[in-house]
């Protein structure tokens, strides 16, 4: 054969297109210990969390204390509460 250019671009072709398997391998292998490491580091936050609790249930921790001047939230959506004529004139 006289003009064997075909056989160049069809091994660039393949070199290219066994970059792009290669890269596309890496990315996945990534994402996967991607995963896996923040379900690791939510795991024991968890666990943190669990003894962050217990010590706001026993007063350990200052956020854990009432604030008299916070009043009552309505975190469940109830009906708001009138307030008594005393704190009215405060206002």
């Amino acid at each position: 054969m006289p003009n064997d250019n075909w056989v160049f671009w069809l091994n660039l072709t393949n070199i290219a297109l066994g970059l792009v398997v290669v890269l596309a391998v890496l990315v996945t292998v990534y994402g996967l210990v991607w995963e896996v490491m923040n379900r690791f580091r939510k795991h024991r936050t968890a666990a943190n969390l669990d003894e962050e609790l217990k010590g706001m249930m026993q007063g350990e921790f200052a956020h854990g204390l009432p604030v008299p001047g916070l009043g009552m939230t309505m975190a469940d959506g109830g009906e708001p509460t009138k307030s008594s004529p005393e704190q009215a004139k405060e206002k």
